[in-house]
């Protein structure tokens, strides 16, 4: 492993241009899925310990000095909401020593239905959480099923309307769209249910083969065929269509929200804004600044390795680079583009490079295509730019 820079990240974090982002990886799930990539364990050994690593991870990278301001924190996974009550209690203490958490800071938990019940979800209310992001996937019993989810779509409208009940005012659902065997009248069932529970946010993904899963191998073998890119893109398409005439914005590849409902804790992934994840796998970033370039790194991706380190007084990282000047602006144009818009000046200056005249035309050529409008200084695709946004990438990356 490269030698260790992490150790003036506190400093870069504090001096950063504004508040930044939490995030705590919690590995462990009641059944591992089929189609998940993400670290995550079925076997909760170790579940118990959990909370005091996470503490003392934190331990190695806060500044009691001059604590980082946090705009938004996330409990993801894995299914965060296997802890118990009292050790999220643990843990939101933990970070609330550490960091200076604003007042209005976004804080998320993901939920997975059935793992939840109304006296918990109270609970988290009371220790500071005021979003939920539901594991919801969706309302057929066959594509539940196929997905491998412990939940019925029973348990999802009962989390939902307990979620409410206990005072949550933002919540966020999870749906998959091109399931094997789902169809159209199927998938559109799903997402008006959806949009009929009126949730402040939908996050509808296409169900992608990820390597080394379950899914992957079901797929080599022939025991499963996944939808053609024709059908799944007209899919997608319907998807946006649906969403945007229910009041839904569309500000990311996937992501959807009512007005003021974005999610602020992925946007700042989407913006290049600094962030620190705790917890095996996770992954942090600082920007360039005048404290240095901009910088990225990733932990141990092993619940045994991680907390072997930290036992040892050692942060967990296995993998760490910085950032050329040419990543970084390549970053801010498929990132931008893919979400909040592509403000180029802000990549300019976090790059130290500068759009060509051949790339400018580029943009303006997209926007007299229809492919994308200009707001506010920044260029954002339209649904039929959306469709093609990896092409569109490529297109502006050639200099």
């Amino acid at each position: 492993m490269e030698p260790d820079r992490t150790g003036g990240t506190m400093k870069k974090l504090a001096g950063a241009d504004g508040p930044v982002g939490l995030y705590v990886h919690v590995p462990f799930c009641e059944r591992k899925c089929a189609y998940c990539d993400f670290y995550s364990l079925e076997n909760h050994g170790g579940i118990d310990a959990f909370p005091d690593l996470i503490t003392r991870e934190i331990a190695l990278y806060a500044d009691d000095r001059d604590p980082a301001r946090v705009r938004t924190l996330y409990y993801g996974g894995g299914t965060p909401s296997v802890l118990s009550v009292d050790q999220l209690r643990v843990l939101q203490d933990a970070f609330r020593h550490s960091f200076r958490i604003e007042p209005d800071a976004e804080i998320t938990i993901e939920v997975n239905p059935g793992t939840v019940d109304p006296a918990s979800l109270a609970a988290y209310r009371s220790l500071g959480f005021n979003r939920l992001s539901i594991g919801v996937q969706s309302f057929d019993p066959g594509a539940l099923a196929f997905l491998g989810r412990i939940h019925s779509a029973d348990d999802a409208r009962r989390c939902i309307r307990d979620a409410r009940d206990a005072g949550f005012a933002n919540l966020s659902i999870d749906l998959i769209y091109a399931v094997p065997g789902q169809t159209d009248a199927s998938w559109y069932a799903t997402l008006d249910e959806a949009i009929a529970l009126r949730p402040e946010h939908i996050s509808a993904y296409s169900l992608i083969v990820e390597e080394d899963t379950p899914l992957y191998v079901q797929v080599r073998e022939g025991n499963v065929t996944p939808h053609t890119d024709p059908r799944e893109a007209a899919l997608y398409e319907g998807t946006m269509a649906r969403l945007s005439a229910a009041g839904y914005d569309h500000y990311e590849v996937s992501n959807y929200a009512r007005p003021g409902c974005r999610s602020r804790h992925n946007s700042s992934y989407w913006d290049h804004a600094p962030y620190l994840g705790f917890g095996p796998s996770a992954h942090s970033f600082v920007a360039s600044s005048a404290e240095g370039p901009a910088l990225r790194w990733s932990n141990v991706r092993s619940l045994q390795g991680w907390s072997g380190m930290i036992e040892k007084g050692e942060r967990p990282v296995s993998q760490e680079e910085v950032l050329s000047g040419q990543e970084v602006f390549d970053e801010g144009i498929f990132l931008g583009l893919r979400a909040n818009g592509l403000d180029r000046a802000r990549v300019e200056r976090l790059s130290g490079i500068r759009f060509t005249g051949r790339q400018h035309q580029t943009l303006a050529d997209l926007v007299g295509a229809g492919l994308a409008v200009e707001e506010e200084g920044r260029f954002r695709l339209t649904p039929a730019g959306f469709v093609i946004c990896d092409e569109i990438c490529a297109r502006l990356l050639v200099p």
